[in-house]
């Protein structure tokens, strides 16, 4: 018997710092789990299920989060959804946040297919989709795939409005990953700043989330999901289909807003020529049959934390 207690002491000495640096970030809502298969391994992804606020409207929002963030950043956007009447599903991404960060090969289809497999087991047949940054992205091919589920679409300052494998140099597999090794805070940070057309105290929280990777004890296979997903941002670009997009579309464009995936190892006589987002959203309007956009002046990269009031009424708007 106390051969089995110091057996399981040492188990739980192993687990304990991962489980603790896990759920070192707080969400704003119960997260719960669903657990998948893919490339012959399960693992599970995280979510909120946030249910309405007084009068239900019977309507489902489903929101898409960043690279350099997770659901957790949704927490104002899920507050004024679910007062709207609209029950609110924040995933985690496989391999962001509370979700699991399994070595696979990452693809906009599969994320996209992950999400529809949490809508089934909810029994959600349509849903109102949100997304911002990379999750413009996996919302553009969630949309193709599955358009009968999209009722509605909503593009936040997305990235991959245009081709990086045509304006970034090739960055091998392994280069990558020891760049994501070698951030620290302050590398987060810096990046986080360029978000923004003024920092401002109140976004340091963010940085904090992201960085508390650093601590992960998994933080090596963190680091490694990190470049396969920044491979898929690279080499699966989405900017080519958006003409084949059918369903009501709503762009919100940071007009501030200058990212591009990769930036710093474009040549600097041709930077400015890319991540011009005014240029950008008009482009992909122009694109996606019926679409609108709101272009949000004085706004960077992410509307939802910079300009939340004017950020909301476009939303709802929108949905009426």
């Amino acid at each position: 018997m106390k051969r089995i207690s110091i057996f399981l002491l040492l188990i739980f000495s192993v687990l304990l710092p991962s489980l603790t640096v896990a759920q070192s970030v707080e969400y704003p809502y119960p997260v719960q789990y669903i657990n998948l298969h893919q490339e012959q391994k399960t693992f599970r992804m995280a979510y909120m299920d946030v249910p309405p606020v007084g009068k239900m409207n019977a309507k489902t929002a489903l929101l898409f989060h960043g690279k350099n963030f997770n659901g957790v950043y949704w927490r104002d956007v899920i507050a004024f959804l679910r007062k709207a009447g609209y029950r609110v599903i924040v995933p985690d991404q496989v391999g962001w946040g509370k979700s699991d960060f399994p070595d696979l090969h990452y693809s906009f289809h599969a994320l996209a297919a992950n999400n529809k497999r949490l809508l089934d087991s909810l029994g959600i047949d349509q849903v109102t989709l949100i997304a911002h940054s990379m999750g413009g992205m996996l919302a553009t091919r969630f949309t193709l795939m599955y358009p009968e589920t999209v009722r509605e679409l909503i593009l936040e300052n997305p990235i991959g409005l245009e081709d990086y494998r045509t304006i970034v140099p090739y960055l091998p597999l392994d280069e990558a990953y020891q760049n994501e090794l070698a951030a620290t805070y302050e590398s987060y940070k810096k990046y986080q700043q360029s978000y923004y057309p003024q920092w401002k105290p109140a976004y340091e929280a963010w940085v904090q989330v992201q960085a508390a990777a650093l601590k992960d004890p998994r933080f090596k296979q963190i680091a490694w999901v990190n470049a396969l997903t920044y491979q898929m941002i690279y080499e699966q670009p989405v900017c080519y289909e958006f003409k084949n997009i059918r369903v009501p579309t709503l762009l919100i464009i940071g007009q501030e807003d200058r990212t591009i995936v990769g930036k710093n190892r474009v040549p600097k006589d041709r930077v400015n020529q890319y991540g011009q987002y005014p240029a950008l959203g008009k482009r992909t309007q122009q694109q996606i049959p019926g679409s609108k956009l709101i272009a949000l002046p004085g706004v960077g990269h992410i509307p939802h934390v910079q300009a939340l009031e004017a950020y909301q009424k476009a939303v709802l708007d929108f949905v009426k």
